[in-house]
């Protein structure tokens, strides 16, 4: 039982790093430079690893009675869960962390037949075909190499893996955290913030590692909340003064 866990264990961790390689390349066919992708310092990205044990677990059964249907059958089927599995998993993570950091990592709001902005047809397509590579090819030849590795070395090479992947998680938590808290904090000039805010975020190499890894995070839109915030403020202290005006008005009228 402990050996299949640690298996699932480490296909997460070997998913979790090919899905890092992928966002990489991706990222620099784009944009001509390397950007680091994702949430996590280390080289991988989390929501690969997950959908890729996902696919591999949820299927499994499904993959033993394969010779009970035809191809055609067993590909509609599983590509139908597939799709299912990767668009779940993407639009519930999506979802997580907005709501926990504010801020996205990923939005398709300009793509056709997008929901939400979190997913869309046009990424869910290339994340099905890599899924029935995963389910057919890339699982069982992963779980064969993992399965004849020494039990001690699987026990050391699990324990290692958890030990970075919990750390690094506990520590590019801490930086996003520490960013919300300066943004919601700091309310009364938005060009200082704005300046504070990057020189807080980058004086680490984590804090680096971390504005390469979500290129996305608008500086200028943080700086437009706090700002309309003020606003706010501001227009809430000017209804109060003139209720104060009236009020002590009308007592010297009484007077």
């Amino acid at each position: 039982m402990l050996e299949k866990i640690e298996i699932y264990i480490m296909l997460f961790a070997i998913y979790s790093v090919i899905g890092w390689i992928m966002e990489i390349t991706l990222g620099f066919i784009e944009k001509r430079k390397f950007v680091n992708r994702g949430f996590l310092i280390g080289p991988y990205c989390p929501i690969y690893g997950f959908g890729g044990v996902a696919i591999t677990i949820l299927l499994r059964n499904f993959m033993i009675t394969i010779d009970a249907v035809s191809l055609v059958d067993s590909i509609w089927i599983s590509t139908i869960v597939i799709m299912c599995i990767c668009g779940i998993l993407e639009y519930i993570t999506s979802y997580v962390m907005e709501k926990l950091f504010h801020a996205r990592w990923w939005d398709y709001n300009n793509f056709k037949f997008n929901i939400n902005g979190r997913i869309c047809l046009e990424t869910l397509i290339p994340f099905t075909i890599i899924g029935q590579i995963i389910l057919r090819y890339a699982s069982p030849a992963f779980i064969n190499i993992l399965s004849n590795i020494p039990e001690i070395w699987l026990h050391i090479l699990t324990g290692a893996f958890l030990v970075i992947f919990i750390t690094d998680i506990s520590i590019s938590y801490n930086i996003i955290r520490s960013f919300k808290k300066i943004s919601n904090e700091a309310k009364d000039n938005t060009e200082e913030i704005t300046k504070k805010v990057k020189e807080i975020i980058s004086k680490t190499w984590r804090g680096k590692r971390l504005v390469s890894a979500f290129p996305n995070l608008d500086i200028e839109v943080i700086r437009k909340k706090i700002k309309q915030k003020v606003e706010e403020s501001k227009k809430k202290i000017g209804k109060k003064k003139k209720e104060i005006e009236t009020i002590v008005e009308n007592i010297n009228k009484a007077k």
